[in-house]
């Protein structure tokens, strides 16, 4: 009888002792949420990404909500961002009334191709969303200047890219742009369950986000100031995006380890580059000379022979206990996209779509776990006819 082979996901979280301790704490404490830790995690945040503000929400998806909202995006307003990302990079937008407008990306990195932005800039447009695809950065400076020549916000989903770097900037910094957003999901380099942040250096954008995240309502800045010690005011439309202390005393502790996450996550990718150097099947990932990504992923790119035999190559893969992904099926293909109107086509992002597998990548991957995911996947080909 065959033995079960080991299953090897494409992503996982880390959980430590000490992550265990902290939240058994935080249970243990006065506070379940809107407790002291929620500000304890944000100075961490603002610390360790070298921001001014920095605000916890319960989702990523949250978070690039708030964005869109506290930039003031409206019905009528445009803004131009990837289809090579999921769906919630454009919703957040869409939530606001806005029109994604989608560009194209770079066939190598799977980044936004700064040529298309410019493209698809018109009068409507206001934000540029630029994602920060498997956690290698997008070209910033090209970005910043585009934004700058046209008036525009620039809002980075950084939700791959905890710990990555632009030239000497930290991704998160937000230096080249006006609001930077993480996830804080499981498979991502920190986790507190679920989770986002909006990272900004604006304190008019963090204030407005603040109210947005409860309820839109604010102790401050009141219309009637002379009430009693109880007051508030409900300002805006806002919504419940809260985090817990749970959650904080989870993303605290994880926080901690990011760089050394971030340093094997880099020891993997060039492992794997050794491992499938000159190999006759699939390209892997590059790195520009301006960036160190992050490798929140690590998508390869089947070469032409073999894009019509994704479907198979992919089961087989699967079959053979490697919890492979897509990343990412274009926004604009899915049908509720399509109900709005989108009937479009990007030849570098089909053609991306066409040829991507996200092989396992995460830190606990040993050099034992590589050689197995190399001999699996090559054995696979070796069979494919």
């Amino acid at each position: 009888m065959e033995e079960k082979k080991k299953y090897i996901p494409y992503g996982r979280q880390h959980i430590s002792a000490e992550d265990v301790e902290a939240v058994v704490e935080a249970l243990q404490s006065d506070f379940l949420t809107q407790g002291p830790l929620i500000a304890a995690f944000e100075a961490q945040l603002c610390k360790q990404f070298g921001c001014r503000y920095a605000l916890v929400l319960n989702s990523g998806t949250s978070a690039l909500h708030a964005a869109y909202f506290s930039l003031g995006l409206k019905e009528g307003d445009e803004f131009i961002t990837t289809a090579n990302t999921f769906v919630a990079t454009a919703n957040g937008g869409l939530y606001v009334g806005a029109k994604p407008v989608f560009a194209d990306i770079e066939p190598d990195t799977g980044n936004i191709n700064v040529n298309s932005i410019r493209e698809k800039i018109t009068s409507r447009t206001r934000c540029i969303t630029p994602v920060h695809y498997a956690g290698h950065p997008a070209d910033l400076d090209a970005i910043k200047a585009l934004a700058d020549e046209h008036g525009l916000y620039i809002i980075e989903d950084a939700c791959h890219a905890a710990g990555a770097r632009y030239k000497d900037s930290v991704i998160g910094s937000c230096e080249l742009s006006d609001i930077s957003i993480l996830s804080f999901h499981p498979v991502k380099h920190v986790t507190t369950g679920e989770g986002g942040a909006l990272l900004t250096n604006d304190e008019k954008i963090y204030r407005q986000a603040l109210k947005f995240r409860t309820h839109g309502i604010s102790r401050e800045e009141l219309q009637n100031p002379n009430e009693g010690e109880w007051y508030y005011e409900m300002q805006e439309l806002g919504f419940n995006y809260r985090m817990t202390d749970l959650q904080a005393a989870l993303g605290i502790s994880q926080l901690k380890r990011l760089d050394k996450f971030v340093e094997r996550r880099r020891a993997i990718a060039e492992q794997y580059r050794h491992l499938f150097q000159d190999n006759p099947y699939f390209d892997v990932p590059v790195e520009r000379d301006y960036g160190q990504s992050s490798y929140h992923l690590y998508p390869i790119r089947l070469k032409d022979i073999y894009v019509p035999l994704r479907k198979d190559i992919f089961s087989r893969m699967r079959q053979a206990g490697l919890g492979v992904q897509v990343h990412y099926i274009p926004v604009y293909h899915q049908p509720y996209y399509k109900s709005l109107g989108y009937d479009i086509s990007l030849p570098n992002t089909e053609d991306f779509y066409q040829r991507e597998i996200s092989l396992p990548m995460y830190p606990e991957l040993t050099d034992d776990d590589l050689e197995e995911v190399r001999q699996r996947i090559f054995s696979i080909f070796s069979q494919i006819k």
